[in-house]
């Protein structure tokens, strides 16, 4: 029966795949009625931000290490329906299974299965069953539920639970997953409140606090047994009937609710009130909205359209919507790198959302804001009197990595964020968020890079003993990514201050007053920017990515076999440290952010670099085909863009089963509009240099820029669309668009 996808690997994936989410809320698409005893399945519910916090345990510990960390909770579990029919209790993997379909209405907002079945005896049953996050009310997640029967006449029983005997994922050989802390959330205490049903957990450490409502729309009587809350509804059916229920269920958490009875019990009246069609249409709404803008077309290969599209749903089910969170490396759609947010939100995330959906992109870089402080202590602990230090993975702003030398070392994630500030400032203008969240940020996180970068003998600025993004190359000098995004960095810093005191210099006055920065700071900081040192090599005419990458051992690739990859899995790090090999973009990733060197240079650097390539990061294969679609090496640009596209979706890093890799859904969408749109923002405004792949006839997405929308179709000829007038690039040459432009690629190229 492999081809309706219920082996156990494939229900493992899928239920990844198809999860459903809306940025607060995630439920992997476990079955609501179980597997057999015998399959593993990672049963989870999530709330973004939602952590305990566990003891960071090391078998040698040192100054600065980080003492404890958080880890993202599977919560109460309000997904188990078992429904019965005179005894037989319904299960895909009894009896004859005739039809099972599953999907992802990206346009509805609905996960749908689809079943026709007959039971051991005979009884022949077709189910519908959605699953919806609402977009319109974060908190509230409802299950529709339908059976018809065919030829069966008798009496049907319903158990729907909470269950409270819920424990994290563990795998103890996989450092992408954690390996401890199974059990963090304890039940507390079930109650009955006319015909919500209700359960509540807390964690030891934390002290957070959580709770699951649960109503229907039938008259269910409940029954509470252990950690176990049920709801019960009896019925019968004859050949041609259906039965038809809801389940509503409202997610609350202390983090933002003050009251969670109080708040859940007004959601589900609510939501009964109103009823399944009047979810199902906000939501189409919401989402219509959405893909207004969001929406990818490319005409002339089949299904490259819905999985792109796919992808940037992910991004939009994944994101948090508030300050208290942001967005883990796998969404909410698995436990994988427990729930920890990294600098792949600033670099692979936020430029989908400053396009296309820029309210939350102001969210996520707020949520850096937020957590500033925590950040402050990070630096005092690894030895910085002033400044912020980003954590490297966190979920509340403190710093969870374990393993220094590849996390907590790659300082440049304090650059990647003042990048997202930067880069959303000039695609917006939006200089009030600068004034009241940016500046701030930018300011003590640049305040880092004069700590440890000193000026050398010959007036050069050089940052010492850092990792790039390459994790496959640790604790480097002059690492070409890290110091080329601090010189961006503090080069801005001083910009701002500039262009703060021109708008509003009685709040640059407050500012200044408030954070303790004077001139003399600030020209420092533009002094190092100006005398950054960037490694380069004249003989290879290429971006060095430190001090010695060039000359270390080259790496074994041919006597290496692809059951070795990816090498994190299966080699010291020591050994991979001491090679020439790289687990990702690096030097090649600078230059697609800054677009900061010569064309010969960026072309010598993309081929030097991308031979070295394991590309065992899901970070990879994106920015590799947007840069090849930088030097024009189509057909690597195509290639790479179709190894992101299906990352997920064909499993090739073989780790779906954790949850989605998300910067990858931003990758995708990189892919799209910064690679074959050629799209970058620059200080003099909108550049485009379009291309597409000779397999396709046409590519189309839409953008935010300033005040207008801008549509932008790439064929035989670049086809731009504004609803306010905008000036912009196309290959270095500058139009004003009143409405519509047309130019043809050959006249450009």
């Amino acid at each position: 029966m492999s081809e309706w996808r219920i082996s156990n690997q494939e229900l493992l994936e899928d239920e990844s795949l198809l999860f459903t989410g809306n940025g607060y809320i995630g439920l992997r698409a476990n079955f609501e009625e179980g597997y057999p005893g015998d399959y593993t399945t990672i049963r989870g519910a999530y709330i973004n931000g939602f952590y305990e916090t566990v003891t960071m345990e090391y078998g040698e510990s040192a100054h600065g290490f980080a003492e404890e960390a958080q880890k993202m909770l599977n919560v109460l579990d309000p997904q188990t329906i078992k429904i019965s029919f005179d005894g037989e209790v319904f299960s895909l993997f009894e009896g004859k299974l005739l039809r099972l379909e599953r999907r992802l209405d990206i346009e509805a907002g609905y996960a749908v299965r689809e079943i026709d079945w007959i039971s051991p005896r005979g009884h022949h049953l077709r189910f519908q069953i959605k699953r919806m996050a609402s977009f319109e009310t974060l908190e509230l997640m409802i299950i529709d539920y339908q059976v018809t029967s065919v030829n069966y006449a008798g009496e049907v029983q319903i158990l729907s639970t909470i269950e409270g005997d819920v424990i994290n994922y563990t795998n103890v050989h996989d450092p992408r997953v954690g390996a401890k802390h199974a059990k963090l959330l304890y039940a507390q205490k079930s109650k009955v409140s006319g015909n919500i049903m209700s359960m509540q957990a807390a964690t030891s450490v934390s002290k957070l606090e959580m709770a699951v409502h649960v109503t229907h729309d039938l008259d269910f009587y409940y029954v509470m047994e252990g950690q176990s809350i049920g709801g019960i509804y009896e019925s019968r059916l004859s050949p041609g009937e259906t039965l038809s229920f809801r389940k509503y269920v409202a997610f609350t958490d202390s983090l933002r609710h003050q009251n969670l009875d109080k708040t859940a019990e007004e959601i589900l009246t609510q939501a009964l009130q109103r009823g399944i069609d009047h979810w199902y249409r906000v939501q189409r709404a919401y989402l219509e909205d959405f893909w207004d803008i969001a929406r990818v077309e490319i005409r002339g290969e089949e299904g490259v359209t819905g999985a792109v599209n796919y992808a940037t749903y992910q991004l939009l089910a994944s994101a948090g919507k508030d300050v208290y969170s942001n967005v883990s490396a796998k969404g909410l759609s698995g436990e994988g790198y427990e729930g920890h947010y990294f600098w792949d939100t600033e670099i692979y995330m936020i430029p989908f959302f400053t396009l296309t959906r820029p309210q939350i992109a102001r969210n996520l870089m707020k949520f850096r804001h937020e957590t500033l402080e925590y950040a402050k202590a990070d630096a005092r602990a690894m030895g910085h009197p002033v400044g912020a230090k980003i954590p490297w993975r966190t979920i509340i702003g403190k710093e969870c990595s374990g393993y220094f030398p590849a996390g907590a070392a790659q300082y440049h994630i304090n650059a990647d964020v003042a990048y997202t500030f930067i880069q959303y400032y000039l695609y917006s203008g939006d200089i009030q968020f600068i004034m009241d969240y940016g500046f701030e940020v930018l300011l003590e996180t640049a305040r880092l890079w004069m700590l440890i970068g000193y000026f050398d003998d010959r007036e050069r600025f050089m940052i010492d003993t850092v990792t790039g993004p390459d994790e496959y190359t640790a604790l480097v000098n002059n690492n070409y990514y890290t110091n080329a995004m601090a010189q961006y960095h503090l080069h801005w810093t001083y910009r701002f201050s500039k262009l703060v005191t021109e708008k509003s210099p009685d709040v640059w006055e407050i500012l200044k007053n408030r954070l303790g920065v004077g001139e003399l700071e600030l020209r420092k900081m533009q002094r190092a920017s100006e005398k950054m040192f960037l490694p380069y090599s004249e003989a290879l005419k290429i971006s060095l990515q430190d001090d010695h990458f060039i000359y270390k051992k080259p790496w074994d690739f041919e006597g290496t076999p692809r059951d070795k990859y990816p090498l994190v899995l299966n080699f010291h790090p020591m050994i991979i440290y001491r090679h020439k090999v790289l687990k990702q973009a690096d030097t090649v990733l600078a230059h697609f952010l800054l677009d900061n060197e010569t064309e010969e240079v960026i072309a010598n650097s993309y081929h030097y670099y991308e031979a070295l390539t394991t590309h065992d990061s899901s970070l990879s294969a994106c920015v590799h085909g947007i840069m090849a679609s930088r030097i024009k090496d189509q057909q690597k640009a195509y290639d790479y863009f179709k190894e992101s596209l299906y990352l997920d979706l064909k499993n090739t890093h073989g780790n779906t089963r954790d949850g989605l890799h998300i910067a990858n859904s931003g990758g995708v969408y990189m892919g799209i509009v910064y690679g074959f749109g050629g799209l970058r923002i620059k200080a003099d405004g909108l550049h485009l240099s379009p291309s597409k792949p000779e397999a396709w006839e046409s590519i189309s997405f839409s953008v935010f820029y300033r005040e207008a929308r801008v549509k932008i179709t790439i064929d035989e000829a670049i086809r731009i669309s504004v609803d306010h007038p905008v000036e912009l690039f196309i290959d270095n040459r500058k139009y004003l668009i009143e409405d519509y432009l047309e130019v043809t690629l050959h006249d450009n190229h």
